[in-house]
């Protein structure tokens, strides 16, 4: 299973973004997909992730002003990131976690892009 994210750039503070990552492959099912980023010099957090039922979990430094959502049939993933911060700036990572048609597990990671909101 392999994911492509886009739609990183750069954008003023209080401006707005939408990521997508779309998964392609060996998919049976996904389970659940998520966002992370990683600012420089910081781990990898999680930003938001969501399950195939529709629930979400949100970090709380983005609750309120970033969504998530996802389309089966598409296989992908949206993060649609609104009044942007200087703190949001880093690479965002998309990842997903299910079972491909052997019924094996996985969890894929996305290549990362690029997120940089200016002060």
């Amino acid at each position: 299973v392999q994911l492509q994210a886009s739609g990183g750039g750069l954008v003023q503070a209080g401006g707005s973004l939408r990521l997508s990552c779309a998964a392609s492959g060996n998919i049976y099912s996904i389970n659940i997909m998520g966002w992370y980023r990683q600012a420089p010099g910081k781990e990898r957090e999680l930003v938001a992730d969501i399950t195939s039922g529709g629930s979400t979990n949100y970090a709380d430094s983005v609750k309120g002003r970033f969504t998530i959502s996802r389309d089966d049939g598409k296989n992908t993933v949206y993060l649609q990131m609104n009044g942007l911060k200087f703190e949001d700036t880093g690479v965002y990572y998309c990842k997903a976690e299910g079972r491909n048609s052997r019924a094996d597990q996985y969890t894929t990671w996305g290549q990362g892009t690029q997120v940089t909101v200016s002060s």
